[in-house]
């Protein structure tokens, strides 16, 4: 059984200090010392990293132990900069996007790249979206899930969705920045209660603006099995049926139909709560998905899944059937096709 990972975040061993380049201590940098890799940003410790966050086959050899076959690599969230002039942000982005190209075109049976763009500079974004797909044969793109004052229905947006449409780039929605951050920091709420959070508000804006709409070959996939959103699509229904006046101005349609044209990974961490994603969604909308290398990843990539029970087609659906389809690739990607026997 082909088993694809499509949210596995990877880093360089090393990125330009544009902390020092640039004099703002916003930009995240990575220390090696002692044997131990540190990322710090505004000049305060954020995360201790491990050789699985950037050595190709250190990856490849945890993920063998579970039968995965295959990593999408993204960058890490914290590097997406959205705050910092586009051009600044962009010699970042251009340093990730070459380094996962390059992790791809060496291991190319284990690895497939979405990369990044600066979101907040949008026609860099399409640029740099153009040269993910033409030039460096990355798949698609990762995004946060809002964009410093800008959701992801915002009109300055809608070009960047257009080109990924039209290159039939995947792109997957991340949460970042989350909700909550300086309100609520105690007990990891931010990424316990605002994470979820952030993937229903990315996608009721997708939804609401009118972008799935106008967009209709647009490829999504929402990170840790959409956040809130799936769990929470009665009361965005009955929402949007009550008060039409206040919900339904950009968008006419029922936001539940839209269930079936976003993509979900499978990282929820509870078995009934996959059983329920898997009902309201459909097989063909869920894909494999661990978070890995991190600590709110799924610690054995698949067993989630493996708990369901499952017949074959909807395991082999949920562990490559949807992810082909959502990066556009052929399993021949990775699985060699079999040699023809010499006839007798």
């Amino acid at each position: 059984m082909l088993k694809i990972d499509t949210h596995a975040h990877i880093l360089p061993r090393d990125w330009p200090n544009l902390a020092a380049r640039y004099g703002d201590d916003r930009f995240p940098v990575m220390t090696h010392t002692d044997g131990r890799h540190r990322i710090y940003k505004d000049s305060r410790f954020f995360r201790e990293v491990w050789d699985s966050a950037f050595d190709p086959q250190t990856r490849i050899d945890d993920y063998a132990r579970f039968g995965v076959d295959v990593q999408v690599i993204s960058t890490v969230p914290v590097l997406f900069s959205y705050w910092a002039p586009g051009h600044q942000a962009l010699e970042l982005h251009r340093h990730l996007n070459e380094h996962m190209a390059g992790i791809c075109r060496d291991h190319p049976r284990h690895y497939a790249g979405i990369g990044t763009v600066p979101l907040q500079a949008p026609q860099l974004a399409v640029r740099e979206l153009e040269r993910c797909i033409d030039e460096l044969g990355l798949q698609g793109v990762q995004i946060g899930s809002h964009c410093g004052d800008w959701n992801l229905d915002a009109p300055e947006l809608f070009p960047f969705f257009e080109a990924a449409a039209d290159l039939g780039a995947a792109v997957l929605v991340h949460p970042w920045d989350m909700m909550g951050m300086a309100s609520m920091p105690k007990y990891w709420m931010p990424w316990l209660v605002g994470m979820p959070a952030e993937q229903s508000r990315a996608a009721c804006c997708l939804v609401f603006g009118g972008v799935l709409e106008r967009l209709p070959k647009l490829r999504v996939m929402l990170a840790h099995g959409g956040g809130s959103f799936p769990y929470t699509i009665g009361r965005i229904e009955h929402g949007f049926r009550m008060r039409p006046d206040l919900v339904a101005t950009d968008n006419p349609r029922n936001p539940r139909e839209y269930l079936k044209r976003f993509y979900f990974d499978s990282c929820v961490h509870d078995d009934q709560a996959l059983r329920y994603l898997l009902d309201v969604t459909g097989a063909r909308q869920v894909m494999l998905g661990t978070d890995y290398p991190f600590p709110l990843g799924e610690q054995a990539p698949g067993s989630g899944i493996e708990a369901l029970g499952l017949d074959e087609a909807d395991r082999a659906r949920l562990f490559h059937g949807t992810a082909l389809e959502w990066l556009g690739l052929p399993r021949h990607r990775f699985v060699p096709d079999p040699i023809p026997k010499e006839p007798a």
